[in-house]
């Protein structure tokens, strides 16, 4: 498996506030946070309606709010202090949650990652790479770090401006219509606006991977592979916040089912997206008949590993880089392999496989499933904790308003920049476990290593990242890493070391 940056920088979604009031849910004409019967019996009876108005906005100075009916002098510190304790209590039940999920996902982690996979000596590009290879690498690193960097820096401040400014009230608030028309316009706004600045850095980007061989697309194929990306990406958003919105308009403590919704679509997705929505990208064809197909059921035989059916992907038509990749479990789990890589080999393809088989025996798209749910869970209840802080200057009051889309995506961007770099470690831990069941199941360090320096080169990897690079960007050890791991493996197995 291998993984590469491009000039948009981590996947980002951008957010925006609003000015318009938020509307009462439509079961029971109070919306989001209003207190209960029981709660309004606890309080002064006029506690309800004053929440009832907060949450509408009326009275606060918010722009686009009117300001409600007069109040009783005399009730207004009353009421305001009960409604501030039902507040209170809602936000420490979140709290308390938060602290859960949060403990449940760390201990998930620590026990499903193999934080000590085999000591390995330092890596040395040197070694096994040429002054060319190695001068090419860095070449192309600094050549794709500019646009990388740009997209990554766009991607901050595009959510920034939605989460910290009225930008995205703003825009929103041009839209018409139902609330759930809005919602949906209002992902398809932001997106093509973000779009629009990233264009040109993913062209650059392009570019430069034609220039360096790695591209085989026309433009009328890169344009059409980008804009089904994006279909894609706006088809889950718009969908995940259809049903957020929509919760908050009816539940009091929307946040709740919303965790739940978020943790069990994760999961579905997981199943689904290999059956569904790879096939966008590329056509699937099972390997054909002959020794090699033969030889990697087999292998997967001998694993333990359930496979039916290894799988070639047409990566050919846009790319020159080798992969291979495993996504799903259950039923829709399977091994895929690049065309590009069958010209490599046999037993190196055979040792690709093993790493993915590695995989699969260690059941790692099903832990990182349930790593991802109950992480979608717990951002959804740090949203709710979070909103009250940034609703003011944003234009919103209620994550019931539509134009509460806009803040809820430059939330979700800014959160998954800031667990991208846990995730990387992750990964790479996991990446190295899988190179060792490789070497366990084949015991052939030699042709390990010959298959790294066949990626590397052909992939023009970063021999050597520099730390930020590394940190921001490396899902996957580095090709040097791999090759030290390899001949660590060798030494402790008595293996002749290449």
């Amino acid at each position: 498996m291998s993984g590469r940056r491009d000039a948009d920088g981590p996947s980002e979604e951008a957010g925006a506030g609003g000015e318009e009031a938020a509307a009462t849910g439509p079961g029971d004409g109070v919306p989001v946070g209003a207190v209960s019967a029981e709660d309004a019996a606890r309080t002064d009876g006029g506690a309800a309606g004053a929440w009832r108005r907060r949450e509408r906005g009326q009275g606060d100075g918010v722009p686009g709010t009117t300001d409600g009916p007069a109040q009783d002098p005399g009730e207004g510190p009353v009421v305001d202090a009960a409604v501030d304790a039902v507040e209170r209590r809602f936000r420490r039940q979140a709290a308390v949650v938060l602290a859960v999920l949060a403990a449940v996902i760390l201990a998930v982690a620590a026990f499903s990652t193999p934080w000590t996979v085999l000591a390995a000596g330092p890596p040395d590009p040197a070694r096994d790479f040429t002054a060319a290879e190695i001068a090419r690498a860095r070449a192309f690193d600094a050549a794709t770090s500019l646009p990388s960097y740009l997209g990554l820096a766009l991607t901050l401040a595009f959510a920034a401006l939605l989460v910290a400014t009225p930008f995205g009230a703003r825009v929103l608030g041009r839209l018409k219509g139902p609330w759930w028309v809005r919602v949906v316009l209002g992902v398809l706004v932001l997106t093509a606006i973000v779009e629009a600045v990233r264009w040109p850095l993913g062209v650059w980007f392009e570019t430069l991977l034609r220039d360096y061989g790695l591209s085989t697309q026309d433009w009328a194929g890169w344009t059409a592979d980008r804009l089904k990306g994006l279909g894609v990406e706006a088809f889950l958003l718009c969908l995940m916040l259809l049903v957020l919105v929509g919760l908050a308009r009816r539940v009091r403590r929307w946040w709740i089912p919303a965790a739940v919704g978020a943790c069990a679509l994760t999961v579905v997705m997981s199943f689904v997206y290999p059956v569904v929505f790879e096939p966008l990208f590329n056509d699937f064809t099972s390997m054909p008949q002959g020794s090699l197909r033969d030889n990697l059921l087999d292998m997967a035989e001998r694993d333990g590993v359930p496979v039916q059916d290894v799988l070639v992907a047409d990566a050919s038509r846009r790319t020159t880089a080798l992969n291979a990749y495993v996504s799903g479990f259950g039923a829709t789990r399977r091994i895929v392999v690049y065309d590009t890589l069958l010209k490599a080999p046999q037993p190196q393809v055979e040792l690709v496989v093993a790493h993915e088989l590695g995989h699969a025996e260690a059941d790692d798209v099903l832990f990182g499933t349930l790593v991802g749910a109950l992480g979608a869970a717990l951002g959804v209840v740090l949203l709710y904790l979070v909103f009250g802080a940034v609703r003011r200057r944003t234009g919103v009051t209620s994550i019931a308003d539509p134009r509460a889309v806009g803040v809820v995506m430059g939330l979700m961007t800014l959160g998954s920049l800031i667990m991208g770099p846990a995730q990387n470690v992750i990964s790479r831990h996991v990446e190295a476990r899988a190179d060792v069941h490789a070497l366990d199941l084949t015991r052939d360090p030699a042709t390990f290593i010959a298959m790294q320096k066949r990626l590397a080169i052909t992939n023009i990897s970063d021999l050597s990242p520099d730390p930020v690079e590394y940190v921001l960007y490396a899902s996957h050890p580095s090709s040097p890493e791999r090759i030290a791991l390899a001949r660590s493996w060798a030494e402790l197995n008595g293996v002749p070391v290449p």
